[in-house]
């Protein structure tokens, strides 16, 4: 088993991509907590994966855009299990609309949960790790980390910006055997997915059909949605690489839809 012996943080895995890497991870032995806004969800998750093993999974409240919850959540984890060595920050909503459209507070809540969450989940989980000399920071990203769509102004300039960051902390960290890396998916059917479809086609002018076809798939090589599963045999790769070689970097799944 790959993280046999690890323990992983992974935020909004109560369902959709954090759900499908803790899956993945308990799969592979690791202790996994699912911290979620939504405290029932969570715990109902982590009751699944636990039976199924061989890893265990305990879920926890939180709210990634609050310092409080969040220390609170990755002090619990060090207390109970004594190591933290993979933490992902996942947590994430989508807001569609015009810039100019946009309210300022949308614009400040998408940011403090995608930017504001990932820093601080960071900053909480780096002093553990660097006792450890050792761990595995994972950032989900997004194909916006590396190119821009209209609609999304505060979505993109939050997915670019979790790049800054991870390349910053892999300066900083690296010395202490801590690497980081953002996962970059293409369009994943999830409901933060499906939530847009119709917000797409009202602000756009077009049929639903159209938005999943072109706006969605129209740039990629074979028409088709990138799947959780995926995701998480990325987060699977970058957690369970074996050295400190691969930091600092970011993986597309996005079908072809954006190369480099």
């Amino acid at each position: 088993m790959k993280l046999e012996n690890r323990v992983a943080v992974v935020t909004g895995a109560a369902g959709g991509i954090g759900l499908a890497i803790a899956r993945r991870y308990v799969a592979e032995g690791a202790t996994v907590v699912i911290a979620d806004l939504k405290a029932e969800a969570a715990q109902a998750a982590a009751r699944e994966l636990s039976a199924q093993g061989p890893g265990k999974a305990i879920g926890i409240a939180m709210d990634v855009a609050s310092e409080e919850q969040v220390n609170d959540g990755i002090a619990r984890t060090i207390k109970d299990y004594g190591r933290l060595d993979i933490a992902i920050s996942n947590a994430g909503i989508q807001i569609v609309n015009a810039v100019e459209n946009f309210s300022f507070a949308d614009w400040k809540r998408m940011l403090a949960i995608h930017l504001d969450g990932a820093f601080l989940i960071t900053k909480a989980a780096i002093p553990q790790m660097y006792k450890q000399n050792a761990g595995s920071l994972i950032y989900m990203g997004s194909v916006h980390s590396k190119l821009a769509s209209p609609l999304k102004s505060a979505y993109v300039t939050a997915k670019h910006g979790l790049m800054g960051l991870a390349r910053t902390i892999a300066k900083e960290a690296g010395p202490h055997g801590v690497r980081t890396n953002v996962i970059c998916p293409g369009f994943v059917r999830t409901p933060l997915v499906d939530k847009q479809i119709p917000e797409q086609a009202k602000a756009l002018g077009i049929s639903e059909e159209q938005v999943i076809k072109k706006v969605m798939l129209g740039d990629t090589v074979d028409g088709e949605f990138t799947t959780v599963e995926d995701i998480a045999e990325l987060a699977l790769f970058f957690a369970a690489f074996p050295s400190n070689a691969l930091t600092g970097q970011s993986v597309v799944a996005s079908h072809g839809w954006f190369m480099n």
